[in-house]
């Protein structure tokens, strides 16, 4: 499958400029889906076939890669776009922006013990090489500090420590302590800067991590949100890009779930599907009256 990054980031350069960009990862595999009658087979008699398959095509050499791309835009063309680029669940059409390939991603190993390099893993969007910034994104901002406090949680404080997590170069700073620090703590050295004896020292480059100043539109205070028919347009994009075999598997799998809710859930849903395209709401009404439901 294709993987996308979801949130709108910043590349920034060296003098603190900066572009918002959109990353998208586009599969050389191929796309390939199982039905849902299928997936549910495997959920019981072969819970692990995803896992095992992805282990097995990496141990015979068939390494899986994605092409990666982004999508480039200023802070200009952010504040004039229809959409807002900092919505996640909106995107950034390919016509208005289109695709640059950047580089290509292989997976090509496995990992020797899977509780040490995968199970201990802990991914955060707060982490961030120099040259990579988080932009306006209500959402991301949030991730930016719970994902850090679900690892601290699940791992403990010095999560980051953990071979898995930890960046190749090492980090230089003075953080020391915590529930199973397993980095030497600092040894004997102080831990305060500056000092007699020497360590890591601070070197006051903000533009190496962070982007430059921008201008900000808006008022601050507490916004009520209402949903406009701009809120349904990308959904009746994607829906149209179907052909009939592919909107009867999308209107089938939501009515096999959807069906098991109460009726007045059921309706108050499909107004959002007749919203978005009457034929979309029309073809998931039947499929749940064929589901057995008293719509």
């Amino acid at each position: 499958m294709h993987g996308y990054s979801s949130h709108t980031l910043k590349l920034v350069q060296a003098d603190g400029s900066f572009h918002y960009v959109k990353w998208h990862f586009r599969t050389e595999q191929g796309v390939k889906n199982i039905m849902p009658d299928e997936a549910a087979r495997l959920a019981g008699v072969d819970p692990n076939y995803a896992t095992r398959d992805l282990f097995s095509a990496i141990e015979r050499g068939e390494h899986p890669a994605w092409r990666v791309y982004v999508q480039v835009f200023t802070q200009e063309e952010a504040l004039k776009y229809r959409f807002n680029p900092f919505d996640v669940t909106k995107v950034v059409s390919q016509k208005d922006f289109p695709l640059h390939e950047v580089g290509r991603m292989v997976l090509n190993r496995n990992p020797e013990n899977y509780f040490a390099e995968v199970e201990q893993s802990a991914f955060c969007p707060s982490h961030m090489v120099p040259g990579i910034a988080p932009s306006p994104d209500r959402m991301l901002q949030g991730r930016l500090f719970s994902y850090a406090d679900t690892h601290r949680h699940r791992l403990g404080a010095n999560y980051h420590q953990i071979p898995i997590n930890r960046p190749i170069h090492g980090v230089n700073n003075h953080q020391r302590d915590g529930a199973m620090a397993i980095n030497g703590n600092g040894g004997a050295a102080p831990n305060y800067e500056p000092n007699s004896y020497g360590g890591p020292a601070q070197n006051n480059l903000a533009a190496q991590t962070y982007a430059s100043n921008f201008a900000v539109q808006g008022e601050v205070a507490r916004h009520t949100y209402e949903l406009t028919d701009d809120d349904f347009v990308q959904v009746a994009a994607l829906y149209n890009l179907f052909d009939n075999e592919q909107k009867h598997r999308l209107a089938t799998t939501i009515a096999s779930t959807l069906s098991q809710t109460p009726v007045f859930i059921q309706k108050r849903q499909l107004g959002h599907f007749y919203r978005a395209d009457k034929d979309y709401g029309r073809r998931v009404e039947a499929a749940l009256k064929a589901a057995g439901s008293k719509i």
